[in-house]
């Protein structure tokens, strides 16, 4: 279908401007005090957008538009209205606690903080001056899902790029004329959400869609969103407290060294990259389809469209888990080091980026996984999954952190991946009956495609060692893609065999 497309596309643009806003960010910040500072600053509002915004507007909203939608419209405006009525009195409520609470916070999930009085000091600050960004991108989240439940995906997908427009606008803008240039990030980030804000709800009058203040915040629809919510919640919590453990961690200067939240941050968003374009823009584009085919009882089809998302993203993301894996420390380089990004911040960044790339099959299929699971109105097994994730990864932190400083607490993120979706591929399996005798074989092709790959780009890199740095990632990049494309159709892959478009949902 189209949407997967458009996702894509609009998740591509988003990425290469984040790309070029990180490679500023670097630039005048590198690894120092104000990076890790502000890394911290913008988790906090992150983490309540992804519980009650995004998250909340993707696995719960959906699915009961939908329902609406389809079986009963006369009730969609009232509908509407009772939720961002809810959503408003929510997100302003949660963004009064953070600014009152914010040093109680910001101690605790970077603790390594407490021996440097102004990192935390600016720390505290930025998360004040951050927090109203929730209410901005929490609404924008539910227009979005509106979008979504219309078929509208062109919006919801660029949307995110005047957030990376307004940044960049704004750190090159403090550089010049602010003495602490760092601030200047936080109205930029003020700035993107207002903006992101209006574009989302601007194409919902084609829709119909029109909001008015609602008479009684009591309605069926709401208690049904709220009863999918709490599970949520907890699993995006679970969620949230992965990022804040390996925070915690990284805090820890006297174990893993100086420059650890910011040299997460910047291998985060070289795997996110890829994560972005496909992951993301796949399990946006299939949770409508695969809620369609749950609430019509189409089990077989509902299967059939969750293992071709499934095998899409598998497909995509091992050919950039392999680069990724292979060039970190040339790639991290390329992309940062000038300024104050330095070697030693290249050193720590590109150890993370290695293991993090190790998980991004992992990451990937997740995604899938929980959103098939979502559209069945299941929010409980994904948790559950969730929680013995976390138990690993949290393990896995502080025996790896010691012996392998950053590197450990990236390898414990990607281990927990694989675990996570073992668990759920199981509980899928149990739930929908079987539905991936094709998948082990498709797995095993793919393996030896990447393996291929993986041969031809060392080779490749090996024997052009007098171009420009650059040139060499680029040509790699395309020889081994081509590699791993031609392995795959000689295997007979079906979506390369067949031409495919592998970001369609049509099966």
């Amino acid at each position: 279908m189209r949407s997967t497309s458009v996702m894509s596309l609009g998740t591509l643009a988003s990425r290469i401007l984040g790309f070029i806003r990180d490679i500023i960010f670097a630039r005048f910040f590198g690894t120092a005090a104000g990076a890790d500072a502000f890394v911290v600053a913008f988790r906090l509002p992150n983490l309540f957008r992804d519980m009650i915004g995004e998250g909340a507007a993707n696995s719960s909203f959906v699915p009961v538009m939908t329902e609406y939608k389809e079986t009963r419209p006369q009730e969609l405006a009232e509908f509407l209205n009772v939720i961002l009525a809810w959503a408003f009195i929510i997100l302003c409520a949660i963004t009064f606690l953070g600014v009152v609470l914010a040093p109680v916070v910001v101690r605790l999930i970077a603790p390594g903080f407490a021996a440097d009085p102004g990192k935390i000091n600016m720390t505290v600050m930025l998360t004040r001056m951050m927090f109203p960004y929730l209410v901005f991108i929490g609404l924008t989240a539910l227009f979005s899902a509106i979008q979504f439940t219309y078929g509208s995906f062109t919006m919801p997908a660029f949307g995110p790029c005047w957030l990376n427009v307004a940044l960049i606008a704004s750190t090159l803008a403090s550089v010049w004329w602010m003495k602490q240039p760092v601030y200047g990030l936080a109205y930029g980030v003020l700035a993107g959400g207002a903006i992101q804000l209006y574009f989302q709800w601007r194409p919902l009058r084609k829709h119909g869609v029109k909001f008015s203040w609602a008479l009684t915040l009591n309605h069926p629809g709401a208690r049904q969103i709220g009863k999918l919510l709490l599970p949520r919640l907890v699993g995006s919590a679970v969620y949230q407290l992965n990022i804040f453990v390996d925070t915690i961690c990284a805090s820890l200067t006297m174990i893993v060294g100086a420059g650890g939240i910011a040299a997460i941050y910047y291998a985060n968003r070289i795997v996110q990259f890829p994560m972005g374009i496909f992951g993301v823009a796949l399990a946006s584009a299939a949770l409508p389809a695969f809620s369609s085919f749950a609430v019509s009882g189409k089990t077989e089809d509902f299967k059939r469209t969750v293992l071709f998302t499934l095998e899409n993203i598998l497909l995509l993301m091992l050919p950039m888990t392999i680069f990724l894996s292979l060039f970190s420390t040339p790639i991290v380089h390329a992309v940062f080091q000038r300024g104050e990004f330095n070697a030693y911040s290249t050193t720590v960044t590109s150890s993370a980026l290695f293991f993090f790339s190790l998980g991004l099959l992992g990451y990937g299929a997740v995604k899938i996984l929980v959103s098939a699971f979502h559209a069945m109105q299941d929010t409980q097994t994904p948790v559950k999954v969730a929680l013995v994730s976390l138990a690993v990864n949290a393990g896995l932190n502080v025996a790896l952190m010691f012996p392998m400083k950053i590197s450990g607490i990236a390898l414990a993120s990607a281990i927990s991946s694989v675990v996570n979706v073992v668990l759920l591929l199981t509980a899928l399996k149990k739930r929908v009956g079987n539905f991936s005798s094709q998948f082990v074989p498709f797995l095993g092709k793919i393996i030896v495609a990447g393996a291929a790959q993986a041969a031809a780009s060392f080779l490749v890199w090996q024997n052009l060692s007098g171009l420009h740095e650059t040139w060499r990632l680029g040509i790699v990049f395309v020889a081994g893609l081509l590699v791993y494309g031609a392995i795959s159709w000689i295997l007979g892959i079906e979506q390369v065999v067949g031409l495919r478009k592998i970001f369609s949902l049509r099966v």
